[in-house]
């Protein structure tokens, strides 16, 4: 591929993600993404062979970002402990998802397909929210020291992903930014928090039930 098409290419996978991710795919048209991206209207055919050829691009875009993400936390943790692993998991987790470039519109992308799925959605949940769901399951199981199907499980997943959801780059999060502003100085105390917070909370589930 020419150089000049290569960087027409990038341009439509920049401009689509972030039109996709504010207003959805039904919404946005080739037109708008042309014109967002300084390319002829026929790019899109050209280089996609459709508006939803280019989605699938950008959708998988997403699934490699959140994989890579999900590897590294898990390479983080290798060989490590199970509270060391999760300390791992969370520490990665929270740095990717607030330093990343594309952080801010695959959250929104997200958002988008589980208010208004597309065929893709499927897609999104088995490679791309799946495995980290697992890898993170898969520690709670060994800390609790329950059946994988124990029902606390999931809850505890839960738990741990919802103390992030402020700090991930959203409407509601940059307007209390002031509470909720993470530095690159000061995300390894949060992330340190987040697993005091949890490994106490998953003891106190354990403890509890048993």
């Amino acid at each position: 591929m020419k150089q000049r098409d290569r960087e027409t290419r990038e341009r439509l996978l920049r401009s689509a993600a972030q039109l996709f991710a504010d207003r959805g795919f039904k919404k946005v048209t080739v037109r708008d993404i042309c014109r967002a991206a300084r390319a002829n209207v026929a790019a899109v055919n050209y280089h996609f062979g459709d508006k939803s050829g280019l989605y699938r691009e950008v959708l998988q875009l997403a699934i490699d970002t959140m994989r890579a993400t999900s590897d590294a936390a898990r390479v983080a943790g290798e060989g490590q402990p199970a509270d060391e692993r999760l300390r791992r998991y969370i520490q990665v987790s929270l740095r990717r998802v607030t330093e990343s470039t594309n952080a801010t519109w695959i959250a929104r992308l997200i958002n988008r397909e589980m208010t208004d799925p597309t065929p893709a959605f499927d897609t999104l949940v088995e490679q791309g929210v799946r495995p980290r769901i697992d890898d993170l399951s898969a520690i709670v199981v060994e800390i609790l020291g329950c059946a994988p199907g124990d029902e606390r499980v999931f809850r505890c997943v839960a738990s741990i992903h919802a103390q992030w959801i402020l700090f991930v780059p959203t409407p509601i999060a940059s307007r209390l930014r002031s509470k909720f502003q993470l530095r690159s100085e000061n995300i390894d105390r949060v992330a340190e928090h987040i697993a005091d917070f949890t490994l106490a909370g998953i003891r106190g589930v354990a403890s509890r039930s048993g």
